[in-house]
């Protein structure tokens, strides 16, 4: 054989050792990083159960037309060394997007979720209309997965709904998620704000976690003013002291929306509405919480301001006016309720 041939032979090798290599690193680096969408919807949504293996995640995005094979999605795995990183979860795309992306999205557990905000002063009733308003699930499931008192046995043995314990707060959910599961969060959320602390004062105080929640409820549906609640807090804790009815217009509200009978008004003759959530009828505190109490609410219930008043009326502005005398009381009445509304009217 001559050198020339031996030569050429050398040359061929080094090119197949060194070419071929190459060719397949361009080839994959080129499959993993170009953009890729097979679907025609607007969006496209995988969902990844738990414990899902490489091979099953990259056939979900295969057949969701998010990746354009398997075989491209193993390599993007291997290449960004992610394989055991991969998060379980519901993940949205809404564009063409690389093999590599679709790894590194799914590694950092970016997973799709709806922001929906359930606000203080809510009932079961009313956060139901919102889970389902928000295409989450049915209002009745959301009802019904409020009954599992199971959650708060420890904290309220008595209990026999979930109402005040489901925190309202703002939720990152995804879409479809059981009821049963989100009412896990809410009233996990409730526990954590609720602090072990919070229930030692309220040991030290002789009152009961409902009694505390409940008095947290009344106070979150009378003010939404920050500087308000502790007084709020004080005028039912004074009344309450020398045996004086709540006398709490909200109570009454929840009375009758719980019987089906609200109207979106107070009546006279609703004050005498027999139920004991009616305050205007029974003594003392309702026998249970009223709304969702958020955390300024639970700690003006545990912390009351320091006053004497027995009495606060609106002044029609979302702030309230408070009175320690029922003549003085009377007197606001007349100016923020009597002449208020009669110059409303008169103004017409």
């Amino acid at each position: 054989m001559s050198i020339r041939k031996v030569a050429l032979g050398f040359i061929l090798f080094i090119v197949f050792v060194v070419g071929v290599p190459v060719f397949v690193g361009t080839t994959l680096w080129v499959r993993m990083t170009d953009l890729y969408r097979g679907y025609s919807e607007t969006e496209q949504f995988v969902e990844i159960p738990q414990g899902a293996g490489t091979a099953d995640i990259g056939q979900r995005l295969v057949d969701a037309g998010v990746v354009k094979d398997t075989w491209t999605f193993r390599a993007a795995v291997w290449w960004t060394g992610d394989s055991r990183k991969l998060k379980a979860g519901e993940y949205r795309f809404d564009r063409p997007v690389s093999a590599v992306s679709v790894v590194e999205k799914i590694a950092r557990g970016d997973v799709y979720g709806r922001r929906v905000t359930f606000p203080e002063g809510l009932t079961i009733l009313e956060m139901a209309k919102v889970y389902e308003s928000h295409g989450l699930g049915r209002a009745a499931d959301f009802v019904a997965a409020a009954r599992d008192v199971s959650r708060i046995a420890a904290l309220d043995p008595g209990a026999r709904d979930l109402e005040g314990y489901l925190f309202p707060e703002t939720y990152m959910l995804p879409r479809g998620i059981p009821a049963a599961r989100l009412i896990d969060q809410m009233v996990g959320r409730f526990l954590t704000v609720f602090t072990e602390e919070m229930r030692q004062q309220a040991m030290a105080q002789g009152r009961t976690v409902r009694e505390v929640v409940t008095l947290a409820s009344l106070v979150e549906k009378e003010t939404a003013q920050p500087d308000e609640r502790p007084l709020v807090a004080a005028v039912y804790r004074n009344r309450m002291k020398i045996g004086m009815g709540m006398q709490a217009d909200p109570t009454v509200v929840y009375a009758l929306q719980k019987a089906g009978r609200y109207d979106g008004n107070i009546h006279k003759q609703d004050l005498a509405f027999d139920s004991p959530y009616n305050t205007y009828r029974y003594p003392g505190l309702p026998p249970g919480p009223i709304a969702s109490p958020g955390k300024a609410s639970l700690e003006a219930a545990l912390s009351p301001a320091d006053v004497k008043y027995l009495y606060f009326v609106s002044r029609n502005d979302g702030t309230h006016v408070f009175a320690d005398s029922l003549e003085a009381h009377n007197r606001n009445v007349q100016k923020f309720q009597v002449e208020y509304f009669r110059a409303q009217r008169g103004r017409r």
